[in-house]
Order: structure tokens, then C-alpha cells, then sequence
């Protein structure tokens, strides 16, 4: 794999690659440059692996198209966009509210890989249960979708407040980098099985929507069977609370919502992050869940747009671990701001978008920075927090996550409703990537660092 820009030798980068902390051992081996030379750190990363079938057939390719083109059947086209956008942010209120009592919950009950295994089971069940959607049932379709995002979602609040506690501090963006690395190879496999599914069901027998369906399926059984590495290998960390019922535990994490956004003004540099993820995620999270159904008002062609989406997540897969080696040369910050730059193109080409060629072209891009400037956000992150309540402050993290992802979705329906077309709709994700970045530079990260290792020497 050739991660390096120039006439370099394969792996080379990795190689070479610096401690991302003072004094910190460089790591001797290649799967330590990847952030994957242990057990719990690969099985860690298998979770991304796991969930994103998911996020790339059901949220992003697949279903976006079936719900348009068969649950949606006899809707009006912006009607069906419209609602689709806003079952988008109904889903990600709800697992905005719910995340930071339960990342409460967590760290108080030493519960984060039991809560993790429900989130889970929801979002599997009703992953399955799309199967059951047919011609005109466009409204289980959503409720279905609605379910199983809220489980994939609540699930993450669990997972990543698990970053500090398998990772040391000098390998977290490693290992945050490789978890979306692994992401991409697991969501571009799922969705090169769905779309030979798809394009190949009727020499297998299987007529009309059935092959669609089926792959529905088949997401929800790979989320589950390779979930399973993360709670055979990654061990609970201890509770923070006393032992005591789980009502009354559930009632003190409510609680503690209002304390741990207090908590919070004792590292003023990680809650600015989280303002300016909030912002530039909300671009990011858009274009991710609009991409295909904007393509499809466009009358693109599906085949080609979902052979786009496995465009990214195998574009992305050396791209990660690029962003995780340029985060160590030049910083974690600077890096972002590099994703956040090439977000800015993408809208610009996205508004002037019109054959299947640019589509394509798109998605190449989408996948060079998506997920380097998601994961270093989440490292840099971790680094600014005190591991012991990583479950309350990325409970936190969720809520302005899911969050980012409500803004925007719900701008782009209010768009498509006033003017009738997603074309315009595209271009006011611009402002959450200006914003964004301007609240980013305003990050003192070493500031930010040390508050939190002050925080848990004491």
C-alpha cells in the first residue's frame, strides 16, 4: 500500500513515522504504526468494521434509493426528500438527547460494553426489519430507519469513550485513524456484497426487490458477527460511582448532565472543539446522508451512484491512515483544517454537479478526507479529556455529533421545500465549514492537553 505522496517506497511513511507525544517510543513494528499491534486496539477497530455496513448500504447508498424509489412510490418527489431529511433529524434528536445521561450511566455503572451490546441489538433488529418495507410502505421505512439510527448512533457514545482506555495518549490518533481505516475496508466489502446482490439477483432467481432486501439482511448479520471481537478482547473499565439500584443510578446520570456541563468550563479548550466539530461536522454529516437521494432528484444513475459510495470507503482506506501519519508530522489540528478545506471544494463541485462522471469524481474526493477529519476530531478529543470520564464527556461529544448532524439536514429539507430543488440546498453546508474552521483555530491544544493530565494526576 502506497500511503506516501512521491517516489517512496511502499510503507515508508510508516517507517518513519514520529512519536505523536514528547519522549513517547516509536512504535517498532508496522501494525504499531497502523495503531493496530494488540489485541484490544484490533478489536476496538473491528467495531468500525462491523458498524459501518450500515452506515455505508443502509444510511448512505442503498436505502436512500429503495425508500425513493419503491417505500416512497406514489409521493410527490419533494415530499419524499423532504421527509426522508426530516426522519434524518428526528433520529439523531433522540440519540442527541439521549447520549450524555447515558455516557453518565456508563462510567458510573462500569457499563459501557453492556450498554454498547442493547444499542447494538436495536439497531440490528430494526436493520433486519427494513426487509419487511414493500411498495408504498414508506412510512415503516422511516420508522425502521429511525430505530436503527438511533441505535447505531447510541452505540458510538459507548464505543468512543473506549478510545482512552485501550489507547495510550502518543497512539490515539493512530488508533482512532485506523478504526475508520477499518471502517472503510468493512463498509466497502458489505456494500460491494449488496450491490453484486443487487445487480446479479435475477441470474440467482430472486425477482423485484427481494435481492435489495435480502441485503438488508445480510447488514444486519455482519454488524453482529463482527461486533463480537470488541467484547471477547476489550475489557470493561472499572465504575466511577458507588454501587447502588439502577433507578437510582439512572436518575443521578440525568443528573449529572447539568454537573458535567459544568465540569466542562475546567477544560474550556476541549468544549471549543466540541463547538467547532459541532459546526464543521454538520457539513460533513450532510453530505454523507444527502449524497444519493440528491442524486437520484438529479435522475443520476443508481448503479453508478452506489458504485461511487464503494468508491470512498476504499479511497479512504489508505487516506485514513494518511491523516493519522500527517497528524504526527505536522499536527492534529492542522490536519483537520486540511479536511475542512477539502469539504469546501467538494460543495463547490457538489452545486455544479450534473453527470454521473462528476458523481463519481465527487465521491473520490469525499473519500480522500472523510474519515481522517473525523477521526483525528475524536482523538484530539480524547487527548483534551481526562480518561475517567471519557463515558460523561463523550456522552457530550455524541450530543454535539449528533447534533451537527441535525443542522444541517434540516437547512437542506428547508431548502428543497422553498425552492422546489436540492441544487441550492447543497451550498449552505458552506457556512458550517467557514465557521467551523474558525472556531477550530481559536483550539490552544497543548493548553487543552495538559488541563486534562493535571485533571487526572489530581
Amino acid at each position: 500500500m502506497h500511503l506516501c505522496p512521491g517516489p517512496r517506497a511502499p510503507g515508508y511513511c510508516f517507517l518513519h513515522m514520529p512519536a505523536t507525544t514528547p519522549g513517547e517510543r516509536r512504535p517498532s513494528t508496522l501494525l504499531g504504526r497502523l495503531g493496530l499491534d494488540r489485541p484490544e486496539l484490533r478489536a476496538w477497530a473491528m467495531y468500525d468494521w462491523a458498524n459501518s455496513a450500515f452506515l455505508t448500504v443502509v444510511v448512505t447508498a442503498v436505502f436512500p434509493i429503495y425508500y425513493r424509489s419503491v417505500a416512497a412510490k406514489g409521493l410527490d418527489g419533494t415530499a419524499a426528500t423532504g421527509r426522508f431529511g426530516l426522519a434524518t433529524t428526528l433520529a439523531l434528536v433522540i440519540a442527541a438527547v439521549l447520549s450524555p445521561p447515558l455516557g453518565t450511566l456508563a462510567d458510573r455503572s462500569g457499563g459501557k460494553l453492556r450498554l454498547l451490546r442493547w444499542f447494538l441489538g436495536l439497531g440490528v433488529i430494526a436493520t433486519s426489519a427494513l426487509a419487511l418495507v414493500g411498495e408504498g410502505d414508506w412510512l415503516l421505512g422511516l420508522v425502521l430507519f429511525v430505530v436503527a439510527n438511533v441505535g447505531v448512533t447510541g452505540s458510538f457514545v459507548f464505543y468512543d469513550s473506549l478510545l482512552p482506555h485501550v489507547a495510550r495518549p502518543g497512539e490515539m490518533d493512530r488508533v482512532s485513524s485506523a478504526g475508520y481505516a477499518m471502517g472503510y475496508v468493512g463498509g466497502g466489502l458489505m456494500l460491494a456484497i449488496a450491490l453484486g446482490l443487487i445487480l446479479g439477483g435475477p441470474r440467482l432467481g430472486l425477482a423485484g426487490t427481494l435481492p435489495t432486501r435480502l441485503s438488508f439482511v445480510l447488514v444486519a448479520l455482519w454488524w453482529a458477527v463482527f461486533s463480537r471481537p470488541l467484547f471477547r478482547h476489550v475489557s470493561e473499565p472499572p465504575a466511577t460511582g458507588v454501587p447502588a439500584p439502577i433507578g437510582a443510578v439512572v436518575g443521578d446520570a440525568f443528573r449529572q448532565v447539568g454537573r458535567t456541563l459544568r465540569d466542562l468550563r475546567a477544560f474550556p479548550q476541549a468544549f471549543l472543539l466540541l463547538l467547532a466539530f459541532l459546526v464543521y461536522n454538520d457539513g460533513i454529516q450532510t453530505i454523507i446522508r444527502m449524497a444519493t437521494i440528491y442524486g437520484e432528484e438529479l435522475k443520476l444513475d443508481r448503479t453508478v451512484m452506489i458504485a461511487a459510495i464503494v468508491l470512498v470507503q476504499f479511497v479512504g482506506i489508505p487516506f485514513a491512515f494518511l491523516f493519522g501519519w500527517l497528524a504526527g508530522r505536522v499536527g492534529t489540528r492542522p490536519a483537520i483544517f486540511l479536511g475542512i478545506a477539502g469539504y469546501v471544494v467538494i460543495t463547490f463541485l457538489g452545486w455544479q454537479l450534473s453527470t454521473t462522471r462528476e458523481f463519481l469524481m465527487l465521491a473520490a474526493l469525499v473519500g480522500v478526507v472523510q474519515g481522517g477529519t473525523q477521526a483525528l476530531s475524536r482523538s484530539l478529543f480524547a487527548r483534551m479529556i481526562p480518561a475517567a470520564k471519557s463515558g460523561e464527556f463523550f456522552g457530550f461529544f455524541a450530543i454535539f455529533e449528533k447534533f451537527a448532524g441535525i443542522f444541517g439536514p434540516l437547512l437542506f429539507s428547508l431548502f428543497v421545500y422553498a425552492t422546489g430543488s436540492s441544487r441550492t440546498a447543497i451550498l449552505s453546508t458552506l457556512v458550517f465549514f467557514v465557521i467551523g474552521a474558525v472556531l477550530l483555530a481559536r483550539v490552544d491544544v497543548p493548553a487543552g492537553e495538559a488541563a486534562a493530565r493535571r485533571a487526572e494526576a489530581a
